[in-house]
């Protein structure tokens, strides 16, 4: 019998993360805008794509040829992902995967700094969904992949859509309004507001995290019976989990 009503009665078999926002502090794209003096009109298109309208293929293509990023720039957003991650995402993630659960991430941040970070999150590559970049022999930008799924509004819909058809029950974790488009594919979504507080998300989800650490999100995602599976560590941290689930809304 489960102890609240939040907890999950049936077991998720994966876990799909956001990236910018949600696994990480920051947005990789507005990093890269400030290296390259065009941070005002890239963090006023990010907010309005996160907050208003979500990632559309035009938005997407005009930030690209506003920053125009190198390769070497983007491995260093790569870097401050790590380095400004989610408080707890590394131990979170790690409860997730001993209990069978598959990670994946979803991001229309660029695949090269994307990959780097969740291959320091222990997650596999083939499991990220982000947008390649391509570069001259300098390694200076030439273009991008215009038909990543993620680089165009309902993209992550349509990942979402492929994904359950191999796994039954998903949650969904994300920040902004490209995040909504899978609302009504999962069997629970999350919203996470501890980066980026966004009433027009808030408003929308049934739970939403407002803590700096993600460690609200395994009592989100956990059945009792996997609960009483958590080691002493686990467990911890679950039960510091709990005591935020009382405010995410």
């Amino acid at each position: 019998m489960r102890k609240n009503a939040w907890q999950l009665s049936h077991s998720i078999q994966a876990v799909l993360f956001d990236c910018d926002g949600t696994l990480s502090h920051i947005e990789g794209i507005d990093e890269l805008a400030d290296m390259n003096g065009v941070g005002k009109e890239v963090k006023a298109l990010t907010d309005y794509a996160m907050t208003q309208v979500g990632i559309t293929k035009e938005l997407f293509q005009q930030r690209m040829s506003l920053i125009k990023p190198t390769q070497q720039q983007i491995k260093k957003v790569g870097e401050m992902y790590y380095a400004k991650r989610t408080m707890d995402i590394d131990a979170v993630i790690r409860v997730l995967q001993s209990l069978g659960k598959t990670i994946y991430i979803l991001s229309a941040g660029l695949n090269p700094a994307v990959k780097d970070f969740a291959q320091k999150l222990n997650v596999p590559e083939s499991n990220v969904f982000a947008v390649d970049v391509f570069f001259d022999e300098k390694g200076n930008y030439v273009d991008y992949d215009h038909q990543a799924y993620v680089a165009n509004k309902d993209g992550k819909r349509t990942i979402v859509e492929l994904l359950k058809k191999q796994h039954e029950r998903l949650l969904y974790v994300g920040d902004g309004m490209n995040d909504m488009v899978v609302y009504d594919l999962v069997d629970r979504f999350v919203g996470y507001g501890g980066s980026y507080y966004r009433e027009t998300i808030a408003s929308k989800c049934d739970f939403y995290i407002k803590a700096s650490t993600m460690s609200p999100l395994l009592p989100l995602a956990l059945t009792q019976e996997e609960v009483e599976k958590l080691n002493p560590d686990m467990a911890v941290l679950y039960d510091a989990g709990v005591n935020h689930v009382g405010s995410t809304k």
